[in-house]
């Protein structure tokens, strides 16, 4: 084997990975621009989601604004104005959460 052969592969090895490397830079500013931020969300909306109690007033995502008047596993009661209108929603919709006289919208 001469030397200009093992040079030859020598080199084309290295440019190969130089090859990954734009690929790699793309992945990484992908996982902090909308990997990371998305599982801090996730994780902010399961924690108030845990804590709801009787009493908060809340959001659906269906845009239903009431007050907690029971808790289930997967389900929350709900009294709706103005007729006190008592309805039961999963845990999963409601997407914000005030107390007493706060409001509901963020």
């Amino acid at each position: 084997m001469s030397a200009q052969y093992l040079l030859a592969l020598q080199s084309s090895g290295s440019m190969g990975w130089l090859g990954f490397a734009p690929l790699i830079f793309i992945f990484a500013i992908f996982y902090f621009l909308l990997i990371m931020p998305q599982q801090r969300r996730q994780k902010k909306w399961q924690a108030m989601l845990s804590e709801l109690k009787t009493g908060d007033k809340v959001v659906t995502s269906g845009g239903l604004r009431g007050t907690i008047v029971a808790l289930k596993d997967d389900y929350v009661h709900l009294r709706v104005p103005p007729d006190n209108l008592r309805i039961e929603v999963t845990r999963a919709s409601v997407v914000s959460v005030g107390s007493g006289e706060e409001a509901t919208t963020k």
